[in-house]
């Protein structure tokens, strides 16, 4: 319990309407602002500043846009220059100048772009949903839990070293060699970022002909060999794509190559070590304090409980048909935000006018 003297300090009462804009000025989010859509008075943080447009004047949801668009975002950055604490006062916000055209079209703008608002928001929750669901496959699909129509056969562990072989990252490289030179490699954080790599996000790197690297092949399953927690250790990718033949791993991560793909398919063991089951057996293996890291002779020891590859391989057709399901979204909330963004260049800045009813 915080005291009354306490809570005063951290909150202040305020009769925030329906329809308020609030805007923090306070801490890592500083410049972030919304609308409230409370009806009922509520107590403001003090580090949330209230702005109460007049509504013959100006449009808060005007406003709100402007306040989130780059213009707006750059006063605030502006207004903030050279303070040791991050803090934008009351003084300063009201300093702040949003160029306003007439009532009518400032309500036609707000009204544009918060369409484009609850697109993007909708699609977001449309992906969140799907994931949601590939969650709950990969839980029920990858256990046994639940067993595809048609599969009946008993499941058996394949100990990973019997079945293929490790090896690691590039070696004996300097911080000149990186970001040059017309080799390539697989970077950390396409490695964490999904089960899939695509060879999308490769930085430049310069070998030398004599050098002995491991080079990087289609179906081979990657690792991250450290993490700052036990749960994000080992997260598997498979190498979805053909690589060409100068790519190579970062160091920081290592691989595992199949001797053939009769008992693991490589995709299925990539989402089996992202699934529930797979952290956990991770998660024990991992050893650390502040930085977790996992031995490949331990991951190599492991036995996973496989079904038979022909099962395997179709639990990695359904799961890969709600992937490009997600896919596409992404897709579409990316171009949402383009759109978005470029309503806000055009329209917060009159380049582009919106026809509007002209009002006595």
């Amino acid at each position: 319990m915080i005291s009354e003297e306490e809570h005063r300090k951290i909150y202040r009462r305020c009769d925030a309407r329906f329809g308020d804009l609030l805007l923090t000025k306070d801490g890592a989010n500083t410049g972030n602002a919304a609308i409230n859509t409370f009806s009922d008075e509520i107590s403001l943080l003090s580090s949330v500043a209230l702005i109460r447009p007049n509504p013959r004047k100006s449009s808060a949801q005007y406003i709100l846009q402007y306040i989130l668009s780059n213009p707006g975002q750059k006063q605030i950055a502006d207004a903030m220059a050279g303070n040791a604490i991050t803090r934008l006062t009351l003084a300063k916000i009201k300093a702040l100048r949003v160029p306003i055209p007439a009532i009518s079209e400032q309500s036609a703008i707000g009204d544009a772009l918060r369409d484009a608002d609850d697109l993007i928001a909708t699609l977001e929750r449309l992906i969140a949903k799907k994931q949601a669901i590939k969650q709950g496959m990969m839980q029920q699909l990858l256990t046994g839990r639940t067993r595809l129509p048609g599969y009946t056969l008993e499941w058996a562990p394949v100990r990973l070293r019997d079945a293929g072989g490790t090896y690691g990252g590039l070696v004996g490289k300097s911080k000149d060699d990186f970001g040059t030179g017309s080799a390539t490699f697989v970077t950390f954080m396409e490695v964490m970022e999904g089960a899939r790599l695509r060879g999308r996000r490769l930085a430049r790197v310069r070998v030398r002909p004599t050098e002995r690297q491991n080079r990087v092949l289609r179906g081979d399953v990657l690792f991250n060999g450290s993490s700052e927690t036990p749960e994000e250790v080992a997260l598997a990718a498979v190498v979805d794509y053909e690589p060409t033949p100068t790519t190579y791993l970062n160091s920081f991560c290592f691989g595992y190559r199949l001797k053939d793909q009769n008992q693991i398919d490589p995709t299925y063991l990539a989402h089996f070590f992202r699934s529930s089951q797979g952290r956990e057996i991770v998660s024990v293996l991992a050893q650390g304090a502040t930085r977790y890291n996992i031995a490949k002779t331990k991951l190599m020891s492991v036995s996973p409980m496989l079904p038979p590859i022909d099962e395997q391989r179709a639990i990695v057709s359904v799961l890969s048909d709600v992937e490009a399901e997600i896919e596409g979204l992404n897709v579409r909330l990316d171009k949402a935000r383009a759109i978005k963004t470029g309503m806000m260049q055009q329209l917060l800045t009159g380049r582009t006018r919106l026809p509007v009813e002209a009002k006595s």
